[in-house]
C-alpha cells in the first residue's frame, strides 16, 4: 500500500498504521486525533487519484494550518475492505460505485459522485509493438497488461475486452492501475489498459491510443466520510473541498470528467 502525502510513508499496510495512529488519536468524542505537531486525517483513495488528491491534500494543509492529511493509494478493493475492518481512516474515496457500496457499513454518510473517467490503452513511447490501433492486440502479437477483476479497473477492461470481442488475454493482471503503468513504462509490457488520466500524467513516458466503445464504460468516483473517523469535522471538509469549484477544477486539470 502506497501512503504518500505531506508525509510520505509507503510500504506501509494500513493495519499496520492502526496501532500508532489510535495510539495518537482522541478520545471516542469525535474530537480530532492529534499526530506530533498537530492533527491529521487519513483518506483512502483509489491509485487513479494519485496526483489530484495529492494536491487537494496540500491544499487542504495550507487552508487549515497544523493539519495533516495522509493519504492511502490502493486498489478500491483493498481500501473499502480495510474501511470496513475498521482501518483509522476518516475519508474512502473510490473508483466506481460499486466498491464504495461494498463498504456501506462503515460510510458515515451518503457517498457523493465527484468524478468520472474512461480508459484508453498506452504503449511505452517507442511503442516497440508498433500499436497503432486495438486491433493491434489481437493481431500483432504483442504483450499487454490489465488490472485484476476485483478492482474497477480491471471491470471496466474485462467489459473493453468484450465490447470489442478481443480474444488475446492479458500477460498478467495487476493489483491496480498504476501499477499497470509501471509495467508499460518499465518496458516489460508492450501495451496496459489505464484511465485516461494516467495516460495524462504520465506524459511522454507513453502513447495513448483510443479504445472503441470506452464511452460506454465510463467509471464513476464517489467520495464519503467514514464511521470511524474522530475527526468527523475534517472529513467532512476534505469531503467538501474535493466537491468544490476548486476541487473539480484541479480534477478537470488532470482530465477527469464531471460527474
Amino acid at each position: 500500500m502506497k501512503i504518500l502525502p505531506s508525509r510520505a510513508l509507503t510500504g506501509l499496510s494500513l493495519l499496520a498504521l492502526a496501532l500508532p495512529l489510535a495510539a495518537c488519536g482522541g478520545g471516542d468524542d469525535g474530537a480530532p486525533s492529534a499526530d506530533g505537531d498537530g492533527t491529521t486525517i487519513t483518506v483512502l483513495a483509489a491509485a487513479s487519484l494519485t496526483g489530484t488528491f495529492t494536491d487537494l491534500a496540500k491544499q487542504f494543509e495550507d487552508d487549515h494550518p497544523g493539519v495533516t492529511v495522509k493519504l492511502a493509494f490502493d486498489s478500491s478493493a483493498t481500501l473499502a475492505q480495510q474501511a470496513l475492518d475498521g482501518a483509522p481512516a476518516d475519508v474512502l474515496a473510490t473508483a466506481d460505485e460499486a466498491t464504495m457500496d461494498s463498504a456501506a457499513d462503515a460510510l458515515a454518510a451518503d457517498p457523493q459522485v465527484f468524478a468520472t473517467n474512461t480508459m484508453v490503452l498506452v504503449t511505452p513511447a517507442d511503442n516497440p509493438a508498433q500499436i497503432t490501433d486495438f486491433g493491434d492486440l489481437d493481431t500483432g502479437g504483442a504483450t499487454f497488461v490489465a488490472c485484476v477483476d476485483t478492482a474497477p479497473c480491471g471491470k471496466v477492461a474485462a467489459a473493453l475486452f468484450q465490447d470489442n470481442d478481443l480474444t488475446a488475454k492479458p500477460a498478467s493482471l495487476e493489483v491496480d492501475v498504476k501499477a499497470v503503468l509501471a509495467k508499460v513504462t518499465s518496458d516489460e509490457a508492450d501495451a496496459g489498459f489505464v484511465y485516461r488520466t494516467d495516460a495524462v500524467a504520465a506524459g511522454e513516458d507513453v502513447r495513448s491510443v483510443d479504445i472503441p466503445h470506452a464511452e460506454d464504460e465510463v467509471t464513476t468516483y464517489p467520495i464519503a466520510p467514514l464511521d470511524q473517523s474522530r475527526a468527523s469535522g475534517l472529513a467532512g471538509e476534505f469531503v467538501d473541498l474535493v466537491l468544490s469549484t476548486e476541487g473539480q477544477q484541479v480534477l478537470a486539470d488532470a482530465g477527469f470528467g464531471k460527474p
